[in-house]
């Protein structure tokens, strides 16, 4: 287990989301990006963890479902959980990995992936 302070946290989940390719970025509309302490009771439901640690959480519409009635709706929102990370890591160096894995699990249900796409590809 490592600790990070919020602000270094925030600072690596920044780090991640630069790291995306742009014409991905270029693709990111109506979301939002947030981190968080802990998941609440609702999004620990949501996801079905199994008792497990999580790490991020996508909630909204994945682009592939997008239609011409997408309009005027709240943004998509990812959150990044900052103290399961800091739990299932080790040195400050897997922590960085494990946020930059994170957060392009999290942009990939945006695009439309689900889990068992990303996990076969390392995400």
């Amino acid at each position: 287990m490592i600790h990070i302070s919020d602000d270094d946290f925030d600072a690596a989940v920044e780090e991640a989301l630069a790291s995306v390719p742009p014409r991905f970025q270029q693709a990111l509309d109506n979301i939002a990006i947030v981190t968080a302490k802990e998941p609440t009771a609702a999004q620990l439901s949501e996801a079905h963890t199994h008792g497990g640690e999580l790490l991020g959480l996508y909630q909204g519409v994945p682009l592939p479902r997008r239609t011409t009635a997408y309009a005027g709706v709240l943004p998509d929102k990812i959150t990044i959980f900052q103290e399961p990370h800091e739990r299932v890591c080790n040195t400050r160096e897997q922590l960085v990995d494990q946020i930059r894995v994170t957060v392009l699990h999290e942009l990939g249900h945006y695009f439309g992936f689900d889990d068992a796409y990303l996990h076969s590809h390392g995400y």
